[in-house]
């Protein structure tokens, strides 16, 4: 259901704009033993978009790829790493990624992976926008906020002192969120850091089992996040330019 979703922001954000209509359903993304969801009316879909975005249904399921050495080595193919997926696969207009990148060196290796966490980053990001837009739209708020609108009509309302107690949420989830080994962001390393990719922010302090899996499955869920938070920045775009607009609930269901 959340692929009809994506579907349905993609187009309305493309309608506005220069790129134009583009179709991301592939069979190939469909989960092992799924089922191809049912035609729904206009209106029962629509009460779909919110409770499965809430509810954190996965957005993609990543193509299987076989898994390789480290990207420290020499040689990498970058058109199997993870990020090259369906629907794109790998996807390079501008040539960053070097001549052949089936062969890539070292350095453009480490510059792949790290504009990868770039996107992962972002993709987070948008993620808990579009969650925190449609839970404010459905006219839940903290005690004292009930009369600030939602979208960009809050910006205005919104009093100083929480905005004070935003930014300062944010540096400090800022400063939690990196690899502690290496901070600040980067700029110091101990040597001891346990984090297996760029992004990897346990810390040795959470875990939730991941040690206990297979490569394979790490692989599949590291793929799952990116493509989530690519349908997560085309759905926060969507909403964004809509509510500009003034047409918001073209798109969401009406309260």
């Amino acid at each position: 259901m959340i692929m009809h979703v994506s579907k349905k922001l993609y187009e309305s954000t493309f309608s506005v704009s220069f790129l134009g209509r583009f179709n991301i359903q592939n069979p190939n993304l469909a989960p092992p033993h799924s089922h191809k969801a049912q035609t729904t009316t206009s209106a029962s879909m629509k009460t779909a978009i919110l409770a499965s975005l809430i509810a954190g249904s996965a957005a993609f399921a990543p193509a299987q790829q076989k898994a390789r050495s480290s990207m420290a080595l020499n040689g990498v193919d970058l058109t199997k790493e993870i990020g090259a997926q369906a629907p794109l696969g790998f996807f390079d207009p501008t040539g960053s990624c070097g001549a052949d990148p089936t062969n890539a060196d070292a350095d453009t290796a480490a510059e792949f992976e790290r504009k990868r966490w770039v996107e992962l980053k972002h993709g987070r990001v948008a993620m808990l926008a579009v969650v925190g837009y449609l839970v404010t739209y459905a006219g839940i708020r903290f005690p004292g906020a009930e009369s600030i609108p939602s979208g960009f009509a809050a910006l205005e309302q919104v009093p100083g002192a929480v905005w004070a107690q935003m930014i300062a949420t944010w540096g400090m989830m800022e400063a939690a969120n990196q690899d502690q080994f290496k901070t600040p962001w980067g700029t110091a390393d101990s040597g001891n850091s346990k984090a297996e990719f760029k992004g990897d922010f346990r810390n040795q302090f959470i875990d939730f089992g991941w040690d206990n899996q297979s490569d394979d499955w790490k692989r599949r869920k590291r793929a799952t996040e990116l493509n989530q938070g690519r349908a997560a920045m085309m759905g926060i775009t969507g909403l964004m330019v809509h509510d500009a607009m003034g047409n918001v609930a073209d798109i969401l269901p009406p309260l």
